[in-house]
């Protein structure tokens, strides 16, 4: 079981991170191609635009090495709602808390941006079994379920909590 001393938090990105968070996302052996193609995407997006990307992001790191992440940001069109994109964690520090570290950071963020609602979406095939018991875990509840979303037998969970 990791822990999560000795650990190091930013909110800013640098060009060496769009393949750090590449190889963490990799890592965790549980995205597609085309999933691993966009976490490295909005990085690449916060670096040419800043802020005005829409992106923000929280990195983790132990001894040099990115040990996970979360990407987050405001839902265009709406009043204080913001997505949480991404929360990975490398899997020699999985178990160790870090994810809800990073998921508590972001809540805090998000509500210093004024944020009143979050909202997660994550898929109902058994691989994400892990992560919907952890927003569940965390205080998140489905505001949705869209059956067969992504392909035939894979359908979108919506997690919402408010602030």
């Amino acid at each position: 079981m990791a822990s999560t001393t000795a650990l190091t938090f930013r909110t800013t990105v640098a060009a060496a991170d769009v393949e750090r968070i590449r190889a963490v996302v990799i890592a965790a052996a549980n995205f597609s191609a085309e999933e691993i193609d966009i976490a490295a995407e909005l990085v690449t997006e916060r670096l040419a635009r800043g802020a005005t990307s829409g992106y923000f992001f929280i990195l983790a790191e132990r001894a040099g090495t990115l040990a996970g992440y979360a990407c987050y940001g405001p839902i265009a069109g709406t009043y204080a709602r913001f997505d949480v994109y991404w929360v990975v964690v490398a899997p020699a520090a999985q178990r160790g808390g870090l994810g809800r570290e990073l998921l508590v950071r972001t809540e805090a963020a998000i509500r210093a941006a004024g944020g009143e609602r979050i909202y997660i979406d994550t898929s109902t095939s058994p691989g994400y079994d892990a992560a919907r018991g952890f927003y569940r875990r965390m205080g998140y509840g489905v505001a949705a379920e869209l059956p067969d979303f992504y392909q035939a037998g894979d359908g979108k969970v919506i997690f919402m909590k408010a602030l």
